[in-house]
């Protein structure tokens, strides 16, 4: 059965059992719309209008309405915005969420949430470059929020391994040298195998197999796939299935060495195409056919030796990124 590859972001909500990102909400309400025809084909949606209707800001907008294009439910038009397609033979191509029960909304988001995500990616998309002090005035002022609502900010950011405090207590990004890079691959390695191992007793049935079909899919239309896509199969392996290990401890370690999965958002989309097909697609799904038979042990292994070359494959991308792109001052960011 031909599977359709899962659009970015929904796969590790659906499966980790953690709740959905704003976009990911704003995406499944908006695509159950137009399964149920309250979106028509040709109607027009903004990302101003999407941010003002749930009460979050522009980034989780924008990708919602990036993941409906990549759906086939939606399409850009001129100007800017994007337009519904002809619903009956878009649902027929896409891989879209059921319908929602009527009436279901966002509930207003925490005031660190709603600028979480866009402070995240401009950081991301800098420590290819440079480390960089972070000043939480800046910070604050840039999104007009309150120091405490900064705050809050970058102790998420530390919990995810993207942003330090030094010796003096001040916040900073480290940049992602090849060092750097090697010793966050390096625990990875040692952490994510046994969290593979301690996750699979206890991960849902039919799991493995939808991986299985995302990844043949993806595979499938490897030359051409979306870099958005890229980064929701890896957070579906790395962050999806390994959340399942029901070791709070071993998964919040694991956490402050996964800010490379934060980073590969922009890398992927950032680098040139350094491959014909990403070699992380046959490697994964080695991985998976291990899983499918119950072997273990030796999914486990594979997962170490993916690792491994993921490791020098991210440095070299980074290293290339570094040399071809001009990030925009920030004024919360003064390089070290």
């Amino acid at each position: 059965m031909d599977e359709t590859p899962p659009a970015a972001g929904n796969v590790v909500a659906a499966q980790s059992g953690a709740a959905p990102r704003l976009y990911e909400r704003a995406f499944r309400i908006l695509a159950g719309r137009i399964a149920q025809g309250a979106l028509v084909s040709g109607e027009r949606l903004l990302e101003s209008r999407v941010a003002l209707e749930f009460g979050i800001s522009r980034a989780p907008a924008r990708q919602a309405l990036a993941e409906l294009e990549a759906a086939g439910l939606v399409r850009k038009i001129d100007g800017h915005g994007y337009a519904v397609v002809d619903a009956p033979a878009a649902l027929a191509s896409a891989a879209v969420p059921h319908p929602l029960a009527g009436g279901e909304r966002l509930t207003a988001a925490p005031s660190w949430e709603r600028i979480y995500r866009d402070a995240e990616a401009e950081i991301a998309a800098r420590i290819a470059f440079g480390s960089w002090r972070i000043t939480e005035t800046e910070l604050a002022a840039a999104y007009g929020v309150s120091r405490t609502v900064a705050r809050e900010v970058l102790a998420r950011l530390q919990q995810s391994g993207l942003v330090r405090k030094d010796d003096k207590s001040r916040w900073f990004a480290p940049a992602l040298t090849p060092d750097y890079v090697a010793e966050l691959y390096e625990m990875r390695r040692l952490l994510e195998p046994v969290a593979l191992t301690k996750a699979m007793p206890r991960v849902p049935p039919g799991t493995i197999g939808a991986m299985r079909g995302h990844l043949d899919a993806a595979l499938a239309q490897a030359t051409t796939i979306d870099s958005a896509v890229l980064d929701s199969l890896e957070e579906e392996l790395h962050v999806g299935l390994l959340g399942h290990c029901g070791n709070g401890t071993l998964m919040e370690a694991l956490g402050r060495y996964q800010s490379l999965l934060i980073a590969h958002r922009f890398l992927y989309g950032a680098a040139p195409r350094l491959y014909e097909i990403e070699p992380f697609l046959p490697e994964h799904i080695a991985i998976v056919e291990r899983l499918e038979i119950g072997a273990v042990v030796a999914a486990a292994e594979l997962l170490a030796e993916h690792l491994a070359c993921a490791s020098e494959r991210a440095i070299a991308r980074i290293a290339l990124v570094a040399g071809s792109f001009d990030p925009q001052p920030l004024p919360y960011l003064e390089p070290l």
